[in-house]
């Protein structure tokens, strides 16, 4: 069974005007801009997850022939898949996302990914992240772009990354906010210190770029770890906290529900590439997926009402290949699935192009090919959540265009 989901409706509907830019290309111009209480958060999935093994073909037998070992089995079997919409399932690990499915606020868009063909996780990596593919000569990273575009002041919280380093996503002129995850979260820092920190204070307090630099950091650092040790102090009056990407969300959440400054998040995910004995039900992909399915539960319930006005994109730098290899696991490959989940989203469906798994429909006669740019599905969020027009996007994607078929496959996903 192959499966075509165009889904026909106009953008007219979403408050959106048409303008023709060439001969297949259309842009689409907000009319109403929206607020600034409107939030974005991507979660990067570093290494390339199977996402064939994520939103799964169920209807398509070429998919269980050519995985005899780590396939995931069709909805209603022991250990199944959980039955999306009679064609796709999801890989049962990730049940707990099922009540945001079934509250149409969690979507996926299948054979989505990067037109640039390299396999390499470095380059694959760095053109997501810069929001240039191909194009390694790029300065600054596509969310920092954003950040420039959205609307005046540019307060030292309104974009946050979690992580030990500030991604290649966040890279550029303006100041981002950037946060350990973990237990190291909350560690105190020798630049705590109060005789250390006035040195420092005194040392850096001109108007030089340099100063200024350190002002905004320690201003965005007092915030958000003000925040964070009354989140912490709470938890340890109530349940234990959770573990993993779960606490790490949990503090986002509240980073976000406490903080109506902060408009952007990223935060990474590792241990994705899975090459040896990825299993199938159980094991290795399993255990990440049930880790990222819990945690992305937690953030939504942990934004309570601010949840209505965010959207959370899910992404990987390429898919693996269809075929299972000698090892039980699966090499770097192309087109791949990505999650949008938000109150704005118009969930419960599978978004994309999908042109099925036969032989001739795969990319170089063994991935899933790329039918939907991603740039393609963020540039909708841009323009119909964060009320870009179509002059910003092109500054936060430069020299792309969306195309009228794009257009029509994402045109009811907000």
């Amino acid at each position: 069974m192959e499966r075509r989901d165009f889904l026909k409706g106009t953008a007219m509907a979403a408050g959106l005007t048409l303008i023709p830019i060439g001969i297949h290309g259309w842009a689409a111009v907000t009319q109403n801009p929206g607020p600034s209480n409107k939030r974005l958060v991507v979660v990067f999935l570093r290494g390339a997850v199977d996402g064939l093994n994520v939103v799964v073909p169920c209807g398509d037998s070429r998919y269980y022939e050519s995985r005899p070992t780590i396939a995931i089995p069709r909805p209603g079997t022991s250990d199944g898949a959980v039955d999306l919409d009679g064609y796709f399932g999801i890989h049962p690990a990730l049940e707990s996302v099922m009540p945001l499915w079934k509250q149409k606020t969690l979507a996926f868009v299948v054979a989505c990914g990067s037109p640039d063909s390299t396999r390499s996780h470095f380059d694959a990596q760095d053109y997501m992240e810069s929001g240039t593919p191909g194009r390694k000569n790029t300065p600054d990273g596509w969310m920092n772009r954003l950040l420039a575009a959205l609307p005046d002041p540019h307060g030292p919280t309104q974009a946050v990354s979690l992580g030990p380093t500030l991604p290649r996503v966040f890279s550029g002129k303006i100041p981002v906010a950037n946060l350990p995850l973990g237990r190291s979260a909350a560690r105190p820092l020798p630049l705590d210190r109060p005789a250390i920190a006035a040195a420092f204070d005194q040392l850096y307090s001109g108007n030089d770029p340099l100063s200024r630099a350190y002002q905004e950091g320690q201003i965005a650092r007092k915030q958000l770890m003000a925040d964070l040790q009354e989140d912490m102090q709470e938890a340890n009056n109530g349940a234990p906290s959770p573990i993993g990407f779960a606490n790490d969300a949990s503090h986002l959440a509240q980073l976000m529900g406490k903080d109506n400054k902060v408009q952007l998040a990223f935060m990474a995910l590792g241990g994705w590439d899975t090459h040896v004995n990825q299993g199938g039900t159980q094991g290795q992909l399993a255990n990440h997926l049930k880790a990222l399915g819990a945690g992305l539960g937690v953030l939504a319930q942990g934004l309570g009402n601010t949840y209505q006005d965010t959207i959370v994109l899910v992404i990987s730098e390429f898919g693996r290949t269809v075929r299972e290899n000698g090892n039980a696991g699966t090499d770097h490959g192309h087109g791949n699935t990505m999650w949008v989940m938000g109150g704005p989203i118009r969930g419960g469906k599978v978004y994309g192009d999908w042109v099925g798994l036969g032989q001739e429909n795969l990319y170089e006669g063994r991935d899933v090919p790329v039918t939907t740019d991603f740039r393609s599905v963020i540039g909708i969020v841009l323009e119909r959540h964060l009320g870009l027009t179509d002059t910003q996007l092109m500054t936060v994607f430069p020299g792309t265009t969306k195309s009228e078929q794009d257009l029509t496959q994402l045109n009811r996903l907000l």
